[in-house]
C-alpha cells in the first residue's frame, strides 16, 4: 500500500476519553486535511470548539456499545487516551471486532497498570531504575522500612490517577504513606505497595510511538506534579508542562532511546506482547546517570497538551500506520521548532475533593499559537460551560522562546475565570526568567 492510499483511507477517527489529553489530540489530528470527522467519546465541554470534532455519547459506556457505534459510523482509527480502559483490555476487544486501534492491549498496559510488573521488566532488560521492594501488607511494608531505616518513596502498585505516589522526606512520612495506601485510600490499586529508594535529580519525560516492532521518538517534555508554587503541596495528575525539555539534547535523546525505549520494546516482545501505542518513560537524571521512575502506556497529561501543537499534520497518518503495525509506511513526522508552554487551571479542592458545578467564563479563542484545551468541563442545558472535574482546562501557547510562550499563556489565563480557579504561577521556572 502506498502512503497516499493510507492517508486517503483515514477519514473517520474515534478518540476514547474526556480529558485535556484527548481534547489536544483531537485538535492536532483535525489539522490533517483528509480527515472528515473526529469523534471523542465521551468528550467534554470543549470538544465541539474544534473543526471536525464532535462528542460521541453512546447509550452505555460498555465496550460492546462503543464497538457497535464505531462500526456503524465506519471508524477507520480508534485512539484510546486514558490508562484505565487500556488496562481493562478495551483495545483487545476492539481489535477482535475488526477495528484498527492505537493503544496497547491489556498485556502491554501492565507497563503502567502494575508498578511491580513494570519494575520486573526493567530489571530483566537492564533498564536503569531505583532499587525497590514490594509488599502485600502494611506489616510487611513497615518491616522493609524499618530494615532500610531511611525515607522511601511509597507507591500504590495499581492505577491511582497519578496520585498514588508519595515522595517522603522522613521515615515518619513513609510510615503514614504506607498506612494510607493499605487503609484503602486508592481502592484495589493499593492492594500491593512498591517501596523505592529515594533518588535525586531533575525529571524529564520521553515518548515513543510504537507499531509493535519499531519506534518514532517525540520531543521530550517536563511535567510539574506538585499542586503549589515551588514544587510544594501534594502530588497531582499534573499542573503544567513544557516541551521540548531543554534538559536533554538530541544526542541525549538518542542515547536514552538506546538505553530505555528500545530495550523496553524488546522486553515486551520477549513476553510475546505486540505493543502498539505510546511508551512514555518518566526519567530522573541522577548524578549516577538517568533512571526510569515509571512507565506510562499512553500520552501524559498535561505533557500531551504541550506536545500536540509541536506535531506536524502527518500525525494522524503516523498513528494510523502504527495501529496497522506498518510504521514504515507512515509519512515522516515533522516537529514545529517552537517552544510550547502548558498551564493547568484546576478547581478549588483539587486533588483531594475538587469542587464541581461552577460556571466557566472564557474570553479567548484557540488559534495557531494559543490553544484552550478543556478537561473537566461539560455544557449545561443553557449552553454554559460548567466545571465537572479537578483539572478544568489547560492554556497552551507557543513562541520562539519559552519566555514568549509562557507570557502568552499566562496573559490569556487572565481571560478565564471560574469560582475557586487555581493555577501555579511558576510553571516552566526551569526555562524562563521569573
Amino acid at each position: 500500500m502506498t502512503k497516499n492510499q493510507k492517508t486517503e483511507e483515514l477519514k473517520k477517527i474515534l478518540i476514547i476519553g474526556s480529558g485535556g489529553r484527548e481534547n489536544s489530540i483531537a485538535w492536532a489530528l483535525s489539522k490533517n486535511q483528509s480527515i472528515e470527522q473526529i469523534y471523542v467519546c465521551p468528550g467534554n465541554g470543549g470538544t465541539a470548539n474544534f473543526k471536525k470534532c464532535i462528542c460521541l455519547k453512546p447509550k452505555s459506556e460498555e465496550a460492546q456499545t462503543i464497538i457497535e457505534e464505531s462500526q456503524l459510523l465506519g471508524i477507520n482509527l480508534v485512539i484510546i487516551g486514558p490508562e484505565v480502559p487500556l488496562s481493562e483490555g478495551l483495545a483487545d476487544k476492539m481489535r477482535e471486532a475488526g477495528l484498527t486501534v492505537f493503544g496497547p492491549g491489556k498485556d502491554g498496559a501492565q507497563l503502567e497498570a502494575s508498578k511491580e510488573w513494570s519494575k520486573d521488566l526493567m530489571i530483566e532488560n537492564n533498564i536503569p531504575t531505583a532499587q525497590y521492594w514490594s509488599a502485600k501488607s502494611k506489616e510487611e511494608a513497615l518491616e522493609i522500612l524499618r530494615r532500610f531505616n531511611q525515607p522511601l518513596v511509597v507507591k500504590a502498585d495499581g492505577l491511582a490517577a497519578g496520585k498514588g505516589v508519595t515522595v517522603c522526606e522522613t521515615i515518619e512520612e513513609s510510615k503514614e504513606a504506607i498506612k494510607d495506601i493499605f487503609s484503602g485510600k486508592f481502592g484495589s490499586a493499593g492492594n500491593k505497595v512498591i517501596l523505592e529508594e529515594k533518588i535525586e535529580g531533575p525529571e524529564v519525560s520521553i515518548f515513543a510511538l510504537c507499531d509493535g516492532e519499531r519506534l518514532i521518538v517525540l520531543p521530550p517534555a517536563q511535567d510539574h506534579k506538585r499542586l503549589l508554587n515551588g514544587d510544594n503541596g501534594p502530588n497531582t495528575g499534573g499542573m503544567g508542562a513544557y516541551a521540548p525539555a531543554l534538559l536533554i539534547n538530541e544526542q541525549d535523546l538518542q542515547d536514552l532511546t538506546e538505553l530505555v525505549l528500545t530495550p523496553t520494546l524488546k522486553g515486551l516482545k520477549k513476553k510475546n506482547i505486540n505493543y502498539i501505542g505510546v511508551i512514555y518513560a518518566g526519567l530522573m537524571l541522577t548524578s549516577s546517570g538517568p533512571k526510569v521512575i515509571e512507565f506510562n502506556c499512553r500520552f501524559g497529561d498535561p505533557e500531551c497538551q504541550a506536545l500536540m501543537p509541536l506535531m506536524g499534520e502527518e500525525l494522524a497518518s503516523v498513528l494510523f500506520a502504527c495501529a496497522q503495525g506498518q510504521i514504515e509506511n507512515a509519512p515522516k513526522l515533522t516537529f514545529n521548532s517552537e517552544c510550547s508552554a502548558c498551564i493547568v487551571a484546576a478547581s478549588k479542592g483539587y486533588p483531594e475533593s475538587p469542587q464541581k458545578g461552577d460556571k466557566v467564563e472564557i474570553d479567548v479563542e484557540s488559534n495557531s499559537s494559543l490553544q484552550i484545551f478543556h478537561a473537566g468541563t461539560t455544557i449545561d442545558k443553557f449552553d454554559n460551560i460548567i466545571t465537572s472535574g479537578g483539572r478544568v482546562l489547560s492554556v497552551v501557547a507557543q513562541g520562539e522562546s519559552f519566555d514568549k510562550a509562557f507570557n502568552l499563556a499566562y496573559s490569556n489565563l487572565k481571560k478565564i475565570n471560574f469560582n475557586g480557579m487555581h493555577f501555579r504561577e511558576d510553571i516552566g521556572y526551569q526555562v524562563r526568567d521569573i
